[in-house]
């Protein structure tokens, strides 16, 4: 197996992209729903299973492009954890961004030590989470 990094969605197709990113979501996004929040991020980075075609990682950025980006996502396909593709992912990320001021995200605190190990800093924040809405798709 070999992993290939890519940073736009040049032939990528919805037969690439599957829900099993979001392993253990109660309302996950649909894969047009998916191709949509990439298209429409910042920046973004895919992890590509040379073998299959399959992107098996993904990381989005969302920025003003001029002092700030918010990373909201960060998944990789569960039977690809453990092999080094997350710690791929940021790192590519984070080059990317590396002119801005800030860079942000939120996560749980058992992934905290990941994002350390990254070279991040523990902060605090808020955050509101319409869980109905999930999917991305609008619940009237």
């Amino acid at each position: 197996m070999e992993i290939v990094f890519r940073d736009k969605l040049e032939d990528i197709d919805l037969e690439q992209l599957d829900g099993s990113f979001f392993y253990g979501w109660p309302n996950p996004p649909s894969t047009p729903t998916f191709l949509k929040l990439l298209e429409k991020s910042y920046a973004i980075e895919l992890a590509v299973d040379e073998d299959t075609g399959k992107v098996v990682g993904f990381i989005q950025a969302i920025s003003d492009g001029v002092l700030s980006a918010y990373i909201p996502l960060l998944e990789v396909v569960p039977e690809y954890k453990g092999r080094g593709i997350g710690t791929a992912l940021v790192q590519r990320m984070f080059e990317r961004l590396r002119d801005l001021y800030m860079i942000d995200l939120l996560c749980d605190p058992e992934l905290q030590t990941f994002y350390e190990k990254q070279g991040m800093s523990k902060a605090s924040g808020m955050v509101i989470r319409h869980y109905q809405n999930q999917s991305g798709t609008v619940v009237g």
